[in-house]
């Protein structure tokens, strides 16, 4: 939805620019809160460690107010969440709380489990409190909750829960809890979890409670009607100073045996009206729905979108629904990409196609020329990111958890390398890597190498981030790894002359050494001493290589990023010396670099 030119401008007469940038802030700081209480006191290694999880504040009338620090797949679409809420409960009441995960109905996908809490100021419902987190286990019918391979919902196996109601007047429903405890294989650590989230939505209905208490609650009124205009007029002035253009750019996820053996592909196309202020993303000439895990919800959809265009714009923008005003999606039920239709599977969502949209939309940017835009970032799943289960003789007990080790370096864009730890589109650099020590004292594996590859990153005038080779060993007979991994065929690509990112790969080394490589939709059964490896993709690069500063390049050599060969391949720049001692030889690398152009041939 777009609002109308009429509503943006901001009523002088009722904004107070001190007082919203105090209140604007002190929201974040609420939602601040919350993801420390989820960080400090959710049990499983994905959400304590990985930091997988992510919280949000949306107003009564189910707009996206406050969502600092939220990872953009799971908060851009929570909007969606709390109209879901309101209309399969019109009754709310205080003390209320609904767990929702449905993928069909506003939620990112099965495995994020969210908790909702409607916060009522003075008997009146103003506020939606949402803490989202990813499970390692959703009860699915494999130990999985990235389960690429299901036909659909069923064969998913995972529990939907359709906003069902879990607190009423503050006490928990039990029956629903045993629900969960009864299906869900690590039950304890799954129930810590919730309480955790639940935890974290309660403390934002305090918090909330005091903020209006000391301003008001029509003062915290009038500031969120003015925070969305200024919000929407940000977003319309950094639209302004864009080109009037329209962009097509196409997308494709790897093949994948035997349900895509043809890949994914897909379109989307750009009109930006820098005249009114307004960008339209189409979507809607796009395949149907799949027969497999890898459908995009609407919310992981939307969300895309969103990140893809604050990628590729120049500007601070808030991160909210008024900003969202400005932009138009057409979405088209029952498409792969766009809304999908019961009961096709959702179950990577969050991820891969997802990582490829985002990806398509920020890249798009770049067809505007040089200082727009950005290049792709590393996509999928794969051994860094393996949800390993199994046995653990040590405690008794067995464990679920879903590895978050990778370091996948991010695109470059018009005025950056990539970031090193950025990891995939959809998280930005916003979840966290885990802790070696802890996964080794969690679950009966161990880690024999963690390294940064040189020369990994997609070469260009800003490159993009190097990325790892990652392996473990298990320490128990039969222990699952699996992993729907992306990027091993169709890599994240460069912009404006940048090379594209390097491609991942992943292998089983049995107990001689042996490797073995494995398909991108693994599921493997390790014994004792029998070890999975893993490389990443890494980000592209952005414009010419042969336009970067030869200082950068000799700062990257002598930390490593780059290799002396690999400098003068693919920038052009030669550097002479040994050790620490190293230096460019300014001659030689015009000679080379106007060979490389092509004017000129390379002497040896």
């Amino acid at each position: 939805m777009v609002a109308d030119d009429s509503t943006l401008a901001v009523d002088n007469h009722e904004f107070d620019p001190i007082l919203t940038a105090i209140l604007a802030n002190r929201l974040d700081g609420i939602v601040r809160e919350m993801t420390t209480t989820l960080l400090r006191s959710a049990r499983s290694a994905v959400i304590n460690s990985g930091r997988d999880f992510s919280c949000a504040i949306a107003t009564a009338d189910n707009q996206l107010l406050a969502a600092a620090e939220g990872l953009p797949v799971h908060i851009f679409g929570v909007q969606l969440q709390a109209e879901a809420i309101l209309a399969a409960h019109p009754d709310l009441a205080e003390g209320d709380a609904y767990l929702d995960n449905n993928p069909y109905g506003g939620n990112s996908h099965a495995a994020d489990h969210s908790v909702l809490v409607p916060v009522f100021i003075d008997g009146e419902h103003m506020f939606t409190a949402v803490a989202k987190a990813h499970q390692a286990d959703t009860g699915n019918s494999l130990p999985t909750t990235y389960f690429a391979g299901a036909k659909d919902v069923y064969e998913e196996g995972s529990l939907i829960f359709p906003a069902v109601q879990v607190q009423r007047n503050y006490t928990t429903i039990d029956d629903v809890m045993r629900m969960c405890m009864a299906r869900i294989r690590v039950p304890r650590q799954w129930h810590g979890d919730f309480l955790a989230s639940l935890g974290a939505a309660r403390i934002a209905e305090r918090r909330l409670g005091e903020l209006c208490a000391k301003y008001g609650k029509d003062q915290v009124k009038r500031f969120i009607r003015g925070w969305f205009d200024y919000s929407e007029d940000l977003m319309r002035k950094t639209i302004a100073q864009l080109p009037e253009a329209h962009l097509h750019n196409t997308g494709a996820h790897d093949p994948f045996q035997p349900y895509l053996p043809d890949g994914l592909e897909f379109q989307v196309d750009i009109d930006i009206h820098p005249r009114d202020g307004r960008i339209l993303v189409d979507l809607t000439d796009n395949a149907p729905n799949v027969d497999c895990g890898l459908n995009l919800t609407e919310a992981t959809t939307l969300a895309a979108v969103y990140s893809g265009i604050f990628h590729g714009l120049c500007g601070q923008v808030p991160k909210n629904s008024g900003a969202f005003r400005r932009v138009e999606v057409r979405l088209k039920k029952g498409a792969a990409v766009g809304i999908p239709e019961f009961p096709h599977s959702c179950s990577v969502a969050t991820t891969n196609v997802a990582d490829r949209l985002t990806n398509c939309v920020g890249a798009a940017f770049a067809q505007l020329g040089d200082g727009y835009g950005i290049a792709e970032g590393p996509v999928g799943m794969g051994v860094p990111h393996a949800v390993v289960s199994g046995y653990d003789s040590r405690t008794g007990e067995r464990f679920v958890n879903q590895l978050l080790m990778g370091a996948a370096g991010g695109p470059g864009s018009a005025t950056a390398d990539g970031w090193l730890t950025w990891n995939v589109p959809s998280t930005a650099g916003l979840t966290y890597r885990d802790s070696i020590e802890i996964d080794e004292l969690k679950m009966p594996i161990q880690y024999r190498h963690l390294r940064m590859m040189a020369d990994s990153g997609g070469a260009g005038r800003h490159r993009g981030g190097c990325t790892v080779d990652m392996a473990f060993e298990s320490k128990e007979d039969g222990v699952s790894v699996i992993y729907p991994c992306d990027g091993q065929i169709v890599p994240p690509r460069g912009v404006l002359g940048g090379q594209d990112g390097a491609l991942a790969a992943g292998w089983m080394i049995d107990t001689d050494g042996s490797e073995t490589l494995l398909p991108n939709n693994a599921v493997v059964t390790l014994d004792t001493g029998q070890a999975v490896r893993g490389v990443e993709c890494s980000g592209g690069g952005y414009g010419d290589p042969l336009d970067r500063d030869p200082e950068r390049v000799l700062k990257d050599v002598l930390g490593r990023w780059e290799s002396v060969g690999h400098a003068r391949e693919a920038y052009g720049v030669v550097i002479t010396g040994s050790g620490s001692d190293l230096s460019i030889d300014w001659s030689a690398t015009a000679t080379v670099r106007a060979a490389l152009r092509g004017r000129a041939p390379v002497s040896s």
